[in-house]
């Protein structure tokens, strides 16, 4: 027995030196962790149970039978986060690029299949040069193999990918329908096709930076939810994001200890909103002094700045935030942040997270580029998402709420629980300026002195429409509320509703218009 169990400890060993030693120096000098370090940093020390070390391909094409790696370049298995079930695998770049092979696919999908029967988030450490070529349509297999367990899982269990290499042709569509994805500025890359193709195809000379690079999917694409600096730092994240993140559909996030008998009074909210209406100013000031701590896991933050979603604590509760930004284009809705929005709020309503809605908004963008590139199309899945959800949904409105983009964030009428209002409100059909000269129209031209009968007609419609207590003699607003009182308000909110329960119409599903 004796020799036999040296036996397996060499074989343990060679195992997890992936490609071997000049290959995991050469992983270093990219300045690239290797998938077993990669493990090390994201999970609980001593936690990690790995499954299928011993695999190899089974191909015999190209001379690949002489070439097997044991684990075929992926480490799959099972670990704690903060004391907290994950399935993961980390692709191994030593071993063939990464690349995707039948066996590798089946190591996944095992870990996957896995992970729903025990009702546990599925996190995917992703560096590969893509589909193993020499296998051909088995390995292209595989890749389907993997998307039909990603779709299924969706609103299942949670599923988070990290780019930390190349991410290119079909492997990039896993990532993409997984709730987020992190990546790593300049070593992390995404895109259907390379720029040797673009070049063929289109003519166009681009970089894989500016092609598929992290500040390209985290500021144009929308791809990427995060990106940062190294991969220690996207790791460190990736265990962040789990603690705000319930197991499973299920299951219900953490919630943390909070003191119930302290002082909530935030007397700086006082003086946050500027006396000119049309002045800015940072909404991210008005969210760090609500959660608890201040602490703010934002999500998206350079994409669609317009709008802000992310995750935080009130009263010690896991929340989703979803807020206007008064500093990027006044806050207006537009395309991608409707989208940016619509996405994140199912995630929050698939896995039972109450969403905070603080709402500063003059309306949806004008303009031929919005409205022939579909604004009313996308502009919808924002509202549908609020419709949809059934979570608890509590709104704040601070300031600006005009037109059809009130009803959309999460106004009373489609069925926000608590909606309280600061007396800097001003809720209306429009802006007071647009409002009069429609209006008054005949009234402002037949004038002897027009601009005069404006400013009359202004200061009048002002007083008498752009506040909150037409909408609170309606119950549209619960409550309208000192600013320093929000935080003892919402607090109180998603403590009262932590027993709600919503439902919609049974059905196979709904068709949200994507």
């Amino acid at each position: 027995m004796k020799e036999k169990i040296k036996q397996l400890e060499k074989l343990r060993a060679e195992a997890k030196l992936g490609g071997g030693l000049d290959r995991i120096n050469s992983q270093h000098e990219k300045g690239k962790l290797t998938a077993r370090e990669r493990i090390q940093l994201l999970v609980d020390d001593g936690t990690f149970q790995e499954l299928d070390l011993f695999v190899t391909h089974r191909s015999n094409d190209f001379g690949l039978e002489n070439q097997k790696f044991p684990g075929d370049g992926v480490v799959t298995g099972f670990a704690k986060i903060n004391g907290r079930q994950v399935a993961l695998f980390s692709q191994d770049f030593t071993v063939f690029g990464g690349s995707l092979s039948e066996s590798h696919a089946e190591k996944i999908c095992k870990v996957m299949d896995m992970a729903m029967k025990i009702g546990v988030p599925v996190i995917g450490l992703n560096d590969s040069g893509g589909a193993r070529i020499q296998e051909g349509v088995v390995s292209l297999g595989g890749y389907a193999d993997i998307f039909l367990r990603n779709t299924l899982a969706s609103g299942v269990i949670p599923q988070i990918s990290a780019i930390l290499g190349p991410c290119a042709g079909g492997a990039v569509y896993s990532p993409a329908i997984t709730d987020f994805i992190f990546m790593v500025k300049l070593t992390s890359h995404m895109f259907v096709t390379g720029p040797n193709v673009v070049k063929t195809v289109t003519h166009e000379e681009v970089s894989f930076e500016d092609l598929g690079g992290a500040e390209t999917h985290a500021s144009k694409s929308g791809v990427a939810h995060f990106v940062f600096d190294s991969e220690i730092e996207v790791l460190e994240n990736v265990r962040k994001l789990v603690g705000f993140i319930p197991l499973n559909w299920k299951d219900q996030a953490p919630e943390r200890d909070f003191d119930f008998t302290r002082d909530l009074t935030e007397l700086k909210l006082d003086s946050i909103i500027p006396d000119t209406p049309n002045k800015p100013y940072d909404m991210k000031h008005i969210i760090s002094l609500l959660l608890d701590d201040g602490d703010f896991l934002e999500v998206h933050d350079n994409y669609a700045q317009n709008i802000i979603v992310g995750f935080g604590r009130v009263g010690g509760l896991s929340v989703g935030i979803v807020a206007n930004q008064p500093q990027v284009l006044a806050g207006v809705l537009d395309i991608n942040s409707s989208v940016k929005g619509a996405r994140f709020i199912r995630f929050c309503d698939a896995f039972n997270i109450p969403l905070l809605v603080l709402e500063d908004v003059p309306g949806f963008l004008p303009g031929t580029e919005q409205e022939w590139n579909g604004i009313i199309r996308h502009g919808s899945k924002l509202l549908f998402a609020f419709c949809e959800a059934t979570v608890s949904k509590v709104t704040v409105i601070v300031r600006k709420a005009y037109g059809g983009a009130y009803d959309v964030m999460n106004s009373k009428h489609i069925r926000g629980d608590f909606n309280f209002a600061w007396p800097s409100a001003e809720i209306a059909v429009m802006g007071p300026k647009g409002a009069v000269e429609i209006i008054f129209k005949k009234e402002i031209a037949s004038a002897k002195n027009p601009e005069e009968k404006l400013i009359e007609k202004l200061s009048e419609y002002i007083e008498k429409f752009t506040n909150p207590y037409i909408a609170a003699e309606r119950g549209y607003i619960d409550e309208v509320i000192l600013p320093r009182e929000t935080r003892i308000k919402i607090v109180q909110a998603f403590q009262l509703l932590k027993t709600k329960v919503d439902i919609n119409p049974k059905k196979k599903h709904c068709n949200i218009p994507l």
